[in-house]
């Protein structure tokens, strides 16, 4: 079935923990590839100097197969797989958690540490703005003039969104619409006689 909308944050977000004088900043970011990963990741390293770890996860694509998590150096599995955790469990994509660690001098223990960057990520997610994006199918209709009110009936729609319109011996409108909602907007469409309605190809947001 094909994806017809996601969910990621708006901006970003932080959170903090502190177990055993050990501080746990958390840093959470919407993202759309892995050049803005590796730029937000080197901003943490930079601003954090002096910290022991920078640990993180990230889910980039809609199908969910791009991901990744880091260590960082804590024993593997305690770091970065809570923190993907977090984002899996809020269904985000397009959205990088980083958890900066300073040590506080005494160890936490493999449980310990995941619950620590479980929380630390759970508290920035649950400050972050979460938002749905729709994705959308870009078509053209062509009509001759005499047709226009019927055109623009079949476009009154809360989804539609027009991104141009050329008026001219031959009109034609390029809109888009969520793909949840093509039916409601194409099946009238097809209906009316003398127009033409061309569906581009890809998919935008």
């Amino acid at each position: 079935m094909q994806i017809q909308s996601y969910k990621t944050l708006k901006g970003s977000a932080q959170g903090e923990y502190r177990e055993k004088g050990s501080k746990f900043f958390a840093y959470a970011f919407h993202v759309e590839n892995d050049d803005e990963i590796k730029e937000f990741l080197e901003l943490l390293h930079k601003e954090h100097p002096k910290s022991r770890h920078v640990c993180y996860a990230y889910r980039l694509d809609l199908e969910g197969n791009d991901f990744r998590t880091n260590d960082d150096g804590e024993p593997s599995g305690t770091a970065g797989k809570p923190i993907l955790g977090q984002i899996d469990s809020k269904e985000l994509t397009k959205t990088l958690v980083a958890v900066v660690r300073y040590f506080g001098g005494k160890k936490l223990g493999a449980s310990g540490l995941i619950n620590a960057y479980k929380t630390s990520a759970e508290e920035a997610l649950n400050k972050g703005e979460i938002k749905e994006i729709k994705i959308r199918s870009v078509h053209i209709i062509t009509y001759q003039f005499p047709r226009m009110n019927d055109v623009m009936r079949c476009l009154k729609h809360a989804e539609v969104k027009i991104i141009r319109q050329d008026y001219a011996d031959t009109n034609e409108i390029e809109f888009t619409i969520p793909l949840a909602d093509e039916k409601d907007v194409l099946e009238p469409l097809s209906k009316l006689y003398d127009i033409s309605v061309e569906t581009k190809d890809g998919l935008v947001e």
